[in-house]
């Protein structure tokens, strides 16, 4: 089964709650109508699929891990939005789309994305997630922020620009995409656990650990398929990071030393499933479809 079909309920879901939430996004039109079109440009719906599945086989109830999957795509897609930017990644196209500084202007789009942000937090504090015990939700509102900030994504966001037209030793890099791309991975894993049953909290490091080495594996197919890839596939300009100057698993270990330390991490994220006492099938089933799509 392909990833698109793994993850289209979830998708779907996610989707529909989002729009819900995003009718209102905003008192200033444009600034809403951007919010709507960075976080419902389309995608895949990983973190969010991470949660609702994880919190499903927690035994979670559902409309709480909805509202926690969705606070976590608003985080995504306001990183995407910040990373597009000029001053940042500079592109120019995402999942085949104008980015949002394209779409509206750049000020649009950095208001749009800390706009999201916000509701991110907005939504891990409501009410409807009052079947999860008050410390479970503080929790996870404190490791949505510390994954989304400067000891996670932010911080490794700014390693990576730092390491612009800079050699990067593999523990480097390593350090670079755990922050950058896997804390907020592993957060929606930790989401997933949170919002379920009291029993289920004993394996949330498991979890965690799961979708921390399924994010750096996915990092190192993106950058394979950055170097195979076409654009129309990709979603986004092919040879990009490339183009940016920026140190690669390719570049690094060559194409197939990244295919292996792939293949190694793969097999590791599998080894953390094995040992937690669930049904975690359909989560190994995921990651095998996600780290051998085409595009």
């Amino acid at each position: 089964m392909s990833i698109n079909q793994l993850t289209a309920a979830a998708r779907l879901r996610v989707d529909e709650a989002l729009a819900q939430q995003l009718m209102q996004a905003s008192i200033e039109p444009r600034l809403a109508e951007a919010m709507r079109y960075g976080a419902l440009l389309g995608g895949k719906r990983i973190r969010p699929f991470l949660t609702l599945n994880i919190a499903e086989i927690c035994q979670a109830n559902p409309d709480s891990a909805l509202t926690a999957a969705c606070a976590v795509e608003c985080i995504h897609a306001y990183s995407l939005i910040h990373d597009d930017l000029p001053a940042m990644d500079d592109d120019d196209l995402r999942r085949g789309q104008p980015t949002c500084h394209v779409a509206f202007d750049q000020a649009t789009a950095i208001l749009a994305g800390d706009a999201l942000q916000a509701l991110a937090f907005k939504l891990l504090s409501a009410d409807r997630l009052n079947q999860v015990p008050c410390p479970q939700q503080l929790q996870m509102i404190s490791v949505l922020a510390q994954a989304s900030g400067g000891m996670g994504m932010c911080g490794g966001q700014s390693l990576d620009l730092m390491a612009t037209n800079k050699p990067l030793t593999e523990a480097q890099l390593q350090q670079v995409h755990r922050h950058k791309t896997g804390d907020l991975i592993a957060a929606s894993a930790e989401l997933g656990v949170l919002c379920g049953s009291a029993e289920a909290q004993r394996y949330r490091t498991g979890f965690a650990t799961f979708a921390q080495r399924l994010g750096l594996a996915f990092q190192i197919q993106d950058d394979i398929l950055d170097v195979t890839g076409s654009t129309e596939t990709l979603g986004k300009p092919q040879g990009s990071d490339q183009q940016a100057h920026k140190s690669t698993y390719v570049q690094l270990l060559g194409l197939d030393g990244a295919r292996q330390k792939l293949l190694s991490l793969h097999q590791q994220a599998l080894q953390s499933l094995a040992d937690i006492p669930y049904n975690t099938q359909r989560l190994a089933d995921f990651s095998t479809a996600l780290l051998t799509r085409d595009h």
